[in-house]
């Protein structure tokens, strides 16, 4: 469905800061089919227009919007959300390209964020529907019935993908928009990103790196225990950090669908926080009760690892940010995991050698046949 993903760009582009006030071109544009707008704006992005008349006395909205951006993609989409500021409940007209070459038009309610955009019934009555292609250029023709008496009408923007928004208003009576905080919440769902990578997806995983590997090292005790805590300590704050703005976006958002990012990001928290009462609760090395200790905290520690570098990848297909952001943290984690495998093999050996150094070491002296029992300096017996 990469196509339909591609559609949604375009459907939230067209609707965004939609509309600019300043440019004309749009009003010298001829409709072949004679038909006739008394307002319109130009678009932003993407080379798109819309043109519209509005009636107050019936509630009636009649729209055609162009897009004259399109090349290999045949899909087009305009979408209004007249009772939120979000995507999710924007409801969309759609108009694609057929195999033989007509043009479909439909309408898709928008849920969620993750949306592939498909025929569904709207909040609102649409007629007239239809889509036309001709240069390059796709338009769709509809009638709405907005439910409500107001004049105003929400549209939203992405410029980076389904899930990358700003909103704004747009005034049907006088043309007039407004930005509504779409880059702050653009701003705000980077920062929720980034916090959450760095602090549940990288610095999470060094920390264990630094517990399991450096210990092995006489010479780092117990530098590696402060510095393992230091690490984890970091990590936890900042990922609460990101944590806490992953609930402010929700709670903004409450029609998004994406129960699962959410769920493993409220487990992760959790676990998390017990792991660091579990810190304050730590026996000593040679409590009794130490070694189901160690069960727990790498059990814990280890399904927060796991659950984190999941819950990335979700977000990742959540933000769909460009592809050398995703590439990138793939390239930590992948160094990561090599480091683990060479320094696992490695540590392994050191305690193999120092195993058989003690070893060697308890050995009763002689008992290499050097002397002492069964050596040459063991004392002859003595004959009757």
């Amino acid at each position: 469905m990469a196509r339909m993903l591609e559609l949604v760009l375009s459907l939230s582009i067209l609707m965004s800061m939609i509309f600019s006030s300043t440019a004309q071109s749009c009003k010298s544009y001829a409709f072949s089919s004679n038909k006739t707008f008394r307002a319109c704006n130009d678009l932003p992005y993407l080379n798109s227009y819309l043109h519209w008349n509005y009636d107050s006395s019936s509630n009636k909205l009649q729209i055609a919007y162009r897009d004259t951006g399109i090349t290999s993609s045949r899909w087009v989409a305009w979408a209004i959300n007249h009772t939120s500021t979000g995507m999710a409940g924007s409801q969309a007209l759609v108009a694609y390209q057929q195999t033989d070459g007509t043009m479909r038009a439909y309408t898709s309610p928008i849920s969620s964020y993750q949306t592939s955009l498909q025929e569904g019934k709207l909040s609102f009555d649409v007629s007239d529907l239809s889509a036309t292609l001709a240069n390059n250029e796709i338009i769709i023709y509809a009638t709405i019935g907005l439910s409500n008496t107001s004049t105003t009408v929400n549209h939203v923007h992405a410029t980076s993908g389904t899930n990358v928004q700003s909103m704004g208003t747009l005034n049907l009576l006088s043309g007039e928009s407004s930005s509504t905080g779409g880059n702050d919440r653009i701003r705000k769902r980077n920062i929720h990103g980034v916090l959450n990578a760095v602090s549940w997806g990288i610095l999470m995983p060094i920390g264990a790196l630094i517990a399991r590997y450096l210990k092995a090292f006489k010479s780092a005790d117990p530098a590696w225990f402060y510095l393992h805590v230091g690490c984890q300590s970091i990590a936890y704050i900042v990922g609460v950090a990101g944590w806490g703005t992953g609930l402010k976006l929700g709670s903004e958002s409450a029609s998004i669908q994406y129960d699962a990012h959410r769920t493993i990001g409220i487990i992760l928290f959790c676990l998390g926080t017990l792991q660091v009462f579990a810190l304050l609760l730590r026996p000593k090395p040679d409590h009794k009760y130490r070694f189901y200790w160690n069960i727990y905290h790498h059990l814990v520690g280890y399904s927060v690892i796991i659950l984190s570098i999941i819950n990335i990848f979700k977000g990742f297909s959540i933000l769909n940010p460009d592809k050398k952001w995703k590439n990138a943290y793939i390239g930590v984690i992948a160094a990561l995991a090599f480091n683990a495998v060479w320094l696992e093999g490695y540590t392994w050996y050191l305690v193999v050698k120092r195993k058989r150094s003690e070893i060697a070491g308890k050995m009763p002296h002689g008992m290499n046949g050097s002397n002492g029992v069964n050596g040459f300096g063991a004392r002859q017996r003595q004959g009757v």
